[in-house]
């Protein structure tokens, strides 16, 4: 299904402050594993997007501050018989972006089938279908670089223990300069293990500088390590290295993996990820340096975060941030939401008046959103917001249930359900991490018009407080919920519309106006 043009971003969620510096992070929400590359004036970023459809989100900015949502590079996961069931921390991982020979590439390994290659003209596309460059299992955190200076074509990825027995160490491999085909067997070319110290290397990112090459990558884990910077005169090696970015004395823990950017005017800056539970992997952006001695590269304030520093020196851009509020104009939805996997036709249709209508779709998990494909998501607000919609429940199929979802490895939601009586009844679910379905967080109440309108007030620690209001104001509903992430995801806001497994149509939900405010205070 085509999707609308979102609404702006809301200046609340923008890290710029209006008065020529920015806070971190500059995109608080699960823009995870972030990679960067210039076009002329242009800033364009992806990130790694698992087992959501669309994939490959396409961030646009002219500041690195303010960045806005422009679309997705992937319309449908391969092998898309594989991801017709969400597999919520599989499918794309930690993508590479580049611009060569006048095309955007973006490479990403898949942990269970190996690296994939695709490319386009424009930013916006179109893009080419996946082409799988190199098969196996565990083969990860791909990125190509073009040698322009020989017009050799390299490039260098990590290793998944989980699907493979291998970690921290990086292959390399020489490649046909149209990304078709890898020319070698490959070599490791940097061996962790020898290091002292380090461990679980990944996220490598290649660059070409000052008659080096360079892999800019994290060791050390996701929430405990450090930005690492190696260096040869060779690209199989040897390489050397050096701690550029640790955690110090600051509270941003990691930091990891990213990528490295320079503008128009020379300025050098790194955007990298940190690790925040249920907000998942939200980006800082680091003013970056090179050492004039010993020409490595010095990242943040000598090496550690920054937290509010000044803008890169670039023209001034009105605040922005990616789009989370929605209207839904003639049934179609933003290009902020994601499935939980591949779509099929008929989920969301289009109609003459605005909302969503998500079809009722009939299946044996209706039990628990986390086993369900046509969950419409978007990220959870790594601050304070208060999240709102309206819904009808337009079935009239006993059981059909529709509602608004805080989703991760446990779960809440808040909808309505149509009785065996007939009657809608306003319910409050949720499941831990550990059980197998869903059952009531607070006591069922009537809705006898079939309509109501539904709230998350999230506060400090992902802490969601559910409210509703069915015609006769609002209602609190239910202890706070501590939202939770998958293994590498950070929890979801999602919209969803599910049915008992029988034959015919089950009908459909409305859902109307969806907004995101941020707010000051915690519930």
């Amino acid at each position: 299904m085509s999707v609308s043009s979102p609404l702006e971003g809301s200046a609340a969620f923008s890290a710029d402050l209006g008065d020529g510096t920015y806070r971190n992070p500059v995109l608080d929400a699960d823009w995870s594993d972030p990679d960067v590359v210039r076009v002329g004036d242009d800033f364009y970023l992806t990130a790694s997007s698992f087992g959501r459809v669309p994939g490959l989100p396409l961030l646009h900015s002219r500041d690195l501050v303010n960045w806005t949502l422009v679309g997705h590079a992937l319309d449908r996961l391969e092998p898309a018989a594989e991801f017709r069931v969400p597999r919520h921390d599989c499918g794309v991982w930690a993508p590479s972006l580049r611009h060569h020979d006048d095309r955007f590439w973006i490479f990403w390994g898949d942990p269970d089938h190996g690296i994939f290659q695709i490319n386009a003209p424009e930013i916006r596309g179109p893009w080419t279908r996946p082409h799988l460059l190199k098969a196996g299992k565990g083969l990860i955190d791909a990125c190509p670089l073009w040698d322009e200076e020989t017009g050799e074509a390299y490039l260098v990825h990590a290793w998944a223990k989980s699907r493979s027995g291998i970690k921290n160490r990086l292959t390399g491999h020489r490649m046909r300069p149209d990304g078709t085909e890898l020319l070698d067997e490959g070599k490791v070319i940097v061996d962790a293990d020898r290091i002292p110290g380090w461990f679980t290397l990944e996220g490598p990112k290649l660059y070409r500088h000052d008659g080096w090459f360079w892999i800019l990558a994290p060791a050390g884990g996701v929430e405990t390590g450090w930005q690492g910077a190696f260096r040869s005169r060779e690209f199989f090696g040897p390489y050397e290295e050096r701690v550029v970015l640790e955690q110090g004395d600051t509270d941003v823990n990691g930091p990891h993996q990213g990528g490295w950017v320079r503008t128009a005017a020379g300025e050098d800056w790194f955007l990298h990820f940190q690790q925040r539970g249920a907000y998942g992997r939200v980006v800082h952006l680091q003013p970056m340096r090179w050492d004039g001695d010993g020409g490595w590269p010095v990242m943040g304030d000598d090496g550690t975060p920054v937290t509010v520093h000044r803008k890169p020196a670039l023209p001034p851009q009105p605040p922005a941030a990616p789009a989370t509020d929605d209207g839904f104009p003639g049934g179609r939805y933003g290009r902020q939401w994601q499935w939980t996997a591949n779509p099929e036709d008929g989920w969301a249709t289009r109609h003459s008046a605005d909302g969503l209508r998500l079809t009722c779709v009939r299946t044996a998990d209706a039990h628990d959103p986390r086993k369900l494909p046509n969950v419409l998501t978007q990220r959870l607000p790594g601050i304070p917001a208060t999240v709102e919609v309206e819904l009808e429940l337009n079935s009239e199929e006993p059981g059909a249930k529709a509602g608004l979802v805080v989703l991760g490895d446990a779960f809440s939601w808040i909808g309505l359900e149509r009785g065996d009586d007939g009657t809608v009844r306003l319910v409050h679910r949720f499941g831990e991490g550990v059980a197998e379905r869903e059952r009531d967080a607070a006591p069922a109440q009537p809705a006898p018009e079939g309509r109501a309108r539904l709230r998350i007030d999230t506060g400090a620690g992902a802490r969601c407080r559910f409210s509703y209001d069915t015609g006769g104001g609002p209602q609190a509903s239910g202890q706070v919920f501590a939202a939770t992430p998958w293994r590498w995801v950070g929890a979801l806001l999602g919209l969803f519309a599910v049915a008992p497994t029988g034959g015919g149509d089950a009908g459909a939900a409305t859902f109307g106006q969806f907004r995101i405010t941020a707010r000051t205070t915690t519930p």
